[in-house]
């Protein structure tokens, strides 16, 4: 049986704040803030859980029907007040939402500070155009990001040297990682204490066995990569946030294999670091320039990322002009998916010419003739 702390003044007065790590239907998972154990004459319930040293408590929260009457959503990584808490049953109530720092959609996350990306040097191989994807999306959050590379054991000194040289180009420090070999694992650890972070990545590059060395007796579920497609197993199903150590949140999120590209023709530039120095040199000769073929442009030029930013920028002005012509719902365009993350916009069928008149539009359209006859 679940021990009750201790009802003083000071105990019951106090708020009882925490964040959501986990949601499930209409169950929501918050860790209370370690502060509400600090009072000296509170006694913690017998299930505090103990993960890597830190002491955390979880309680099992439904949502006041007044923040469902008002539409207040209640995601991963929200800052809520529990009341009247069940220490026996281990439940609560949810009745207020701080504002959110941050938020994003895609994954459902508030407040999160940083973005984990990790990638696979091999199996899978580690594709550039696949990278760059992800990095632009990572980049478009706003979010710090901090590119982890697995699987390190797998290639050689030469290799990782190539690809540390390459990336510096483009404007990142990776991390080079190997769980099996434990290798990186303090440095990668160090960047994530004491925030909310984001790990994200492609299917198979093993992220949730870097989440089982990072925080001990985890014990998630691991996939294998595909030996036909060298494409990995999604394992992870939902967003969690998971407990840190030494501080600090992770949500692990379902991996993909190519992140959608939802951002303006002339806001994609700003994701790239390498265009950005450029245009801290200098400026355009137009203001609105989209740096593909405009003269003069200080952005066009020899850098190895370039023509990826040319096939993102076809990309954007498409899903521009989709999103344009959504605001007519007789909408002249339909994405088809083409690979590589890669949609084109074609041509829909003219609207309902190509469907036969149901039997009842026909009966009611010959009652209207009978009846004007009639009149």
């Amino acid at each position: 049986m679940i021990c009750t702390p201790q009802d003083d003044e000071s105990q019951v007065s106090k708020p009882l704040w925490g964040t959501v790590v986990a949601v499930q239907a209409n169950f929501y998972q918050v860790q209370i803030d370690g502060e509400f154990f600090s009072h000296p004459q509170s006694s913690p319930p017998s299930s505090l859980l103990i993960k890597g040293g830190s002491r955390s408590l979880k309680l099992l929260c439904t949502r006041r029907m007044r923040l469902k009457k008002i539409g207040q959503r209640v995601m991963v990584g929200d800052r809520v007040l529990i009341e009247e808490p069940d220490w026996t049953e281990g439940r609560g109530a949810i009745s207020e939402v701080l504002p959110r720092k941050t938020l994003l959609d895609r994954p459902p996350v508030a407040n999160a500070e940083a973005i984990l990306l990790v990638f696979a040097l091999a199996d899978p191989p580690l594709e550039p155009y696949q990278l760059t994807r992800f990095l632009v999306k990572a980049e478009s959050t706003g979010l710090s990001v901090c590119l982890g590379l697995n699987k390190s054991d797998l290639v050689s000194d030469e290799q990782l040297e190539q690809w540390k040289t390459r990336l510096k180009n483009w404007g990142y420090q990776p991390v080079f990682t190997s769980v099996h070999k434990r290798q990186g694992l303090e440095e990668l650890s160090h960047q994530l204490n004491h925030k909310i972070t984001i790990l994200a990545g492609p299917s198979g590059v093993g992220k949730s066995s870097l989440i089982n060395q990072i925080i001990p007796n985890m014990n998630l579920r691991v996939g294998e990569v595909s030996g036909k497609l060298s494409r990995g197993r999604h394992t992870t199903r939902h967003v969690e946030l998971f407990d840190l150590p030494a501080g600090g949140l992770l949500a692990d999120t379902p991996g993909f294999n190519q992140p959608d590209l939802d951002c303006r023709p002339e806001e994609l530039v700003q994701y790239f670091p390498e265009a950005r120095v450029r245009l801290a040199t200098g400026s355009c000769q137009f203001s609105n320039c989209l740096h593909g073929d405009e003269p003069n442009c200080i952005v066009r030029g020899d850098w190895e990322r370039y023509e990826y930013y040319l096939t993102l920028l076809e990309e954007a002005i498409a899903y521009q002009t989709h999103l344009n012509q959504k605001t007519d719902p007789e909408s002249t365009l339909k994405g088809k998916s083409k690979g590589k993350g890669q949609i084109q916009y074609e041509p829909k069928l003219e609207s309902k010419k190509y469907r036969r008149i149901s039997r009842r539009t026909e009966h009611q359209a010959l009652q209207d003739v009978y009846q004007d006859s009639e009149e």
